[in-house]
């Protein structure tokens, strides 16, 4: 593929958070981007007011004259969540355009630009959003593909400024898509079990995070959980560093909380910066930003320009989000889905706020995930001191006979739980005015956090 061809971009699921990051680097690039989409968000409303030509019905006739005329300059691009039987994309199958999953032309873009490839089952939103961040504040150019809206940056595609410019890549395992990858520098953050509907079972997830591996570049970087490497890493050609909160090469030392913050030493050997201040929460947080640090160190940012960007890191929309915070209520939001992601949550949380009553609302998401992990969810939801579920949200999914809220309702050790449906929870809370209140889930429960912050204050 040659950029300098292509005219137009045209993008299936435009409105998804990866693919949208692609739509506005085209965009930057000079080349007219529109798309389809399935429902109208909050996200592709940005989209539009930002100029993308956008429509929300799969019909040919709403696609411009000058995509389908001018099929040698035309690029489509769809994600793997675009069904089979989609009719725009058959389309354009059809009639021999040029079209690309969205992996393969993230792969592409690594191969004109220098690639930090951030992996993991979970972790890898806010350890990409930290990376770029601390680049950018340590002058170093880099583009973000992030998966993910940045506090920092409001958007989810932090633009580079030269053509030398880093490219820092969410590599996202789902249906294997970051093996398009060929990364200088990758950092792998967790591969625990998950898209068991992609994956025969665990073993399958790790032999995937096996192959992305042998994908970085030789004699590149890789930066790895401590506990992964021994498992995942099978090459003696990569400047491999592991890191952990208080195991591994890189560490936390010292760490606590002071004033809803967390304070720490990052020791790499005898190199160390002393007095980070993490402002947002979470010790899988802190274990985040040293991974973040480490390439950053690697790349030639200076230990100072480090320290004051770990204290302005603002984080990423949906990742521990304070969505009120005052001395009667604190209102916290969060994308977290998988068993370990929300016991990493509620154990932060839990530390942050000992006295406070822990009121959890959980949308599972995907049938297959809920009947795969229903005792991992429950243990980790047994954390919180209430437990509302809400009924599954489907996403690309049939339902399942026998999985439901209500199972996973019965294996929640925890007196006060229930399950309510999204039209009547907003009143049950604005009832029972929780002095800690966390949503979670990869959902649409996301379209309850401004209702509720409307109800209490």
């Amino acid at each position: 593929m040659n950029l300098s061809q292509i005219h137009s971009v045209y993008c299936i699921g435009i409105g998804g958070i990866g693919m949208s990051a692609l739509a506005r680097w085209f965009k930057h690039n000079g080349k007219a981007v529109s798309g389809y989409d399935r429902t109208a968000t909050a996200l592709t409303d940005q989209l539009i007011s930002e100029g993308f030509d956008i429509h929300f019905e799969d019909n040919m006739a709403y696609v411009s004259a000058q995509v389908k005329e001018q099929k040698e300059k035309v690029l489509v691009i769809y994600t793997p969540a675009v069904p089979q039987g989609h009719q725009e994309l058959n389309w354009f199958k059809n009639k021999d355009f040029k079209v690309m999953k969205r992996a393969a032309v993230l792969g592409w873009i690594t191969e004109q630009m220098p690639c930090l490839a951030v992996a993991g089952t979970h972790g890898k939103t806010t350890t990409s959003s930290m990376l770029v961040h601390l680049l950018k504040s340590s002058g170093i150019d880099c583009a973000g593909f992030l998966g993910g809206i940045s506090t920092n940056y409001k958007t989810n595609m932090v633009l580079n400024q030269t053509a030398e410019a880093f490219a820092v890549i969410e590599a996202d395992e789902y249906d294997r898509s970051f093996l398009s990858l060929q990364p200088q520098m990758a950092v792998v953050t967790s591969a625990d079990a998950d898209h068991l509907d992609i994956y025969a079972d665990a073993d399958n997830v790790k032999d995937s995070f096996r192959d992305f591996i042998q994908q970085i570049k030789v004699k590149g970087t890789l930066v790895i959980k401590e506990s992964l490497q021994k498992d995942l890493v099978n090459r003696d050609d990569l400047k491999c560093k592991t890191y952990a909160l208080s195991s591994g090469e890189i560490r936390a030392k010292g760490l606590h909380i002071k004033d809803g913050s967390f304070v720490f030493d990052y020791q790499d050997g005898e190199d160390a910066i002393t007095g980070l201040r993490l402002q947002v929460p979470g010790y899988h947080n802190v274990e985040n930003m040293l991974a973040a640090i480490a390439l950053s160190k690697t790349l030639g940012a200076h230990d100072e320009q480090i320290k004051a960007a770990v204290a302005s890191y603002a984080g990423v929309k949906r990742r521990f989000e304070y969505i009120i915070k005052s001395e009667s209520r604190v209102f916290i939001d969060d994308y977290a889905h998988h068993p370990v992601e929300i016991q990493a949550t509620l154990k932060s949380a839990r530390a942050l706020y000992p006295h406070h009553k822990m009121t959890v609302v959980f949308q599972p998401h995907l049938f297959t995930r809920t009947r795969d992990f229903a005792e991992d969810f429950a243990q980790s939801l047994s954390l919180a001191d209430e437990v509302i579920l809400l009924p599954i949200y489907p996403a690309r999914e049939e339902p399942l006979p026998g999985v439901s809220s209500e199972m996973l309702l019965d294996k929640i050790n925890i007196p006060q739980k229930s399950v309510v449906n999204k039209t009547s929870v907003l009143a049950l809370l604005k009832k029972q005015q929780p002095e800690l209140l966390i949503t979670l889930g990869a959902g649409d429960i996301d379209q309850l956090v401004e209702p509720l912050k409307n109800a209490f204050l």
